[in-house]
């Protein structure tokens, strides 16, 4: 079966996905949900790909012509580069190294285990005022994205945003691998993957899945006064769909179960690096399925 997926789909990239036809084909010829044994290396193949290049169109270009690890993370590190250049030249006089600041915390703010935002992360006793306006200008600049926290976990979520808890994404996982000049070879590795990094590239990029495919809102929750927390929270018509990103391949769900107990009519999503399977209280997503994350709930 899976020689005339391949077959069907062959080999093109999209812009802002790895492999979408794979995709389509592989959900259409499972209609009953059927596990097909998809060999890893050949997902790993793909998955690498997509991590290390990112979608800027140079890099992917770079990959495309020669496919040599160093000449795209040469690309990417001079489109950083030049990122700071605009920086300096558009900001706000008063702002560049604020900037600065904030979009290089993002990655080592994306490793700790409670993913929220926080100032004092950046600079010893910095506060909300010191680097809201840095933080705005990287949104409108499209260089960073806001992720709310919701105070309830209930439809609309919009309605439930808490404008004081937030966690910020980078626009690109090619350009977080070489700000934190991440090793080619961990990315490349099936083993390695991922779990050196404690998940932070594996929730980037799920959020950039989920960017491109969901139009009603992306949100993150957390309780109060807890350390559990739904990595994304999603709404359908009339379902909540909250999402646990697992990087590695012990895939216990302690928060995504007790959230699924605590609201039995949501539609709990596990992406990870395992493959397709439906439970009976949640559904495990392969990394490269997240832009069927609606299909998947809907069956």
């Amino acid at each position: 079966m899976l020689i005339p997926i391949r077959k069907a789909m062959g080999s093109r990239r999209t812009e802002t996905g790895i492999f979408q036809e794979r995709e389509w084909l592989l959900f259409r010829e499972t209609s009953n949900w059927i596990r097909i044994p998809l060999p890893f290396y050949l997902l790993s193949v793909e998955m690498h790909d997509e991590i290390d290049t990112g979608g800027m169109p140079e890099a992917v270009q770079a990959y495309v012509d020669n496919r040599l690890p160093s000449a795209i993370r040469a690309i990417q590190k001079t489109i950083i580069a030049d990122y700071a250049l605009d920086i300096s030249k558009h900001a706000p006089k008063e702002i560049p190294g604020r900037i600065h600041q904030v979009s290089n915390s993002i990655p080592q703010q994306l490793v700790k285990q409670n993913r929220k935002f926080l100032y004092g992360d950046i600079q010893k006793g910095a506060r909300a005022k010191d680097f809201e306006l840095a933080i705005q200008w990287l949104i409108d600049a499209g260089m960073i994205a806001k992720i709310p926290r919701v105070r309830k976990a209930g439809i609309p979520l919009k309605y439930y945003e808490d404008f004081s808890a937030f966690k910020l994404f980078l626009s690109d996982l090619g350009l977080m691998g070489a700000m934190v000049d991440a090793p080619i070879s961990q990315l490349v590795s099936p083993r390695n993957m991922f779990s050196e990094f404690k998940g932070s590239f594996s929730e980037q990029y799920v959020f950039q899945q989920l960017q491109k495919y969901i139009s009603n809102g992306i949100f993150y929750y957390s309780a109060e006064n807890s350390q559990a927390e739904i990595d994304f929270l999603l709404q359908t018509e009339e379902h909540l769909v909250p999402v646990e990103v697992k990087a590695e391949e012990n895939l216990q769900a302690k928060s995504l179960r007790q959230f699924a107990g605590q609201y039995p009519d949501s539609r709990p999503v596990r992406v990870s690096m395992s493959s397709f399977r439906k439970e009976t209280w949640m559904v495990n997503l392969p990394l490269y399925a997240v832009s069927r994350i609606m299909d998947a709930v809907s069956r």
